[in-house]
């Protein structure tokens, strides 16, 4: 098995981790069922939320009984200390434990600092003398808060959207964790879905060093796919470095990532799936995505504002106005 020590907890896992955001829209002991699969196949890093709806209480329900033998890391929202107090104390009753491995900070527009306003990091520093949580880290969509948050020193781990579609600043990133001697967990390994081929992922996560992927797993195949990548990472083949290359000449540049940050739309566009309609359609069986349903969502487009409001919250610095026009007209070319 392919171990790993995350940053400088001293923490060891299996490089392959498990993100359980999709167990969401599963039943209990389904996602039971999926969640001691996966560890009875090697994976003990689950990352969850207390976003993610039931999540929390799923892994629980999973992990009754062997928590020793899981590392759990989970988010908290909270934009007071008052309320991540809050947050904290229903992540331990749902997850069913008494302390979190690794607690994050959930895409927060600025860095926690201690002695701040908000009283964020004071609180988690609190919680983790109080034994509650063994390590403070942070999540984000945002290259600036990213950087910054690395520069600060203050957290053990940063987890950050990176895939073999990510480019230079992306990668920039990672090469500072590392630098810093601070984990790098990696999220939308697969792009958002833009990736269809979960092995030819795993093999690339394989040579990233230091780089922990959490791979968001609802069905079965799924998990399957990573679960074989464990026992030995499979080599780099020219077959894997032919559809590497392949999907980032079809997908790099200017695209929709779907993280969703430019949301809510003033006229109820959705945004993160319409500015990347073009992409899912060469990417994904194409009936589902021409339904009635999609058809009603892509002529939302004709009401944009251009109100320029997705734009400015684009964490990718993305003209996302243009691109709904650009895929609004090629989604009716399929009419």
């Amino acid at each position: 098995m392919s171990k790993i020590q995350l940053g400088s907890t001293g923490i060891t896992i299996e490089k392959n981790g498990f993100g359980c955001l999709p167990i969401q829209r599963i039943s209990k002991e389904e996602a039971a069922r999926l969640l001691r699969k996966a560890v009875d196949g090697g994976i003990n890093y689950f990352d969850t939320a207390r976003a993610y709806s039931d999540s929390e209480e799923k892994v629980g329900y999973a992990f009754a009984g062997i928590r020793d033998k899981v590392v759990i890391a989970t988010k908290t929202h909270a934009q007071t200390g008052a309320e991540l107090r809050e947050h904290l104390e229903t992540s331990l009753k749902t997850l069913g434990t008494d302390y979190i491995d690794i607690y994050q900070f959930h895409n927060p527009a600025f860095v926690p600092r201690p002695g701040g306003e908000d009283g964020l990091y004071d609180a988690a520093l609190e919680a983790k003398r109080q034994g509650k949580i063994r390590h403070i880290a942070i999540t984000n969509h945002r290259l600036a808060v990213a950087h910054e948050a690395i520069g600060s020193g203050l957290f053990a781990l940063l987890q950050f959207p990176y895939s073999y579609l990510s480019g230079q600043q992306e990668q920039e990133l990672v090469d500072k964790c590392r630098e810093k001697g601070m984990g790098f967990v990696a999220m939308k390994g697969m792009a958002g879905g833009l990736l269809r081929d979960g092995t030819a992922a795993a093999v690339w996560m394989a040579q990233q060093e230091g780089v922990v992927p959490i791979w968001g797993v609802q069905h079965e195949w799924e998990l399957d796919q990573f679960l074989s990548c464990i026992p030995d990472a499979p080599a780099m083949t020219e077959e894997y470095r032919a559809l590497i290359e392949k999907d980032r000449a079809e997908l790099t540049g200017n695209f929709c990532r779907g993280c969703g940050y430019c949301m809510p739309c003033p006229v109820g566009i959705e945004i993160n799936q319409c500015a990347r309609m073009s992409l899912m359609l060469r990417r994904a069986p194409a009936a589902g995505w021409l339904d009635e349903h999609w058809q009603a969502e892509m002529k939302k487009i004709e009401n944009c504002l251009h109100c320029g409001k997705c734009a400015s919250k684009c964490p990718y610095g993305l003209d996302t106005p243009q691109l709904l026009q650009d895929n609004y007209k090629e989604y009716w070319t399929h009419f």
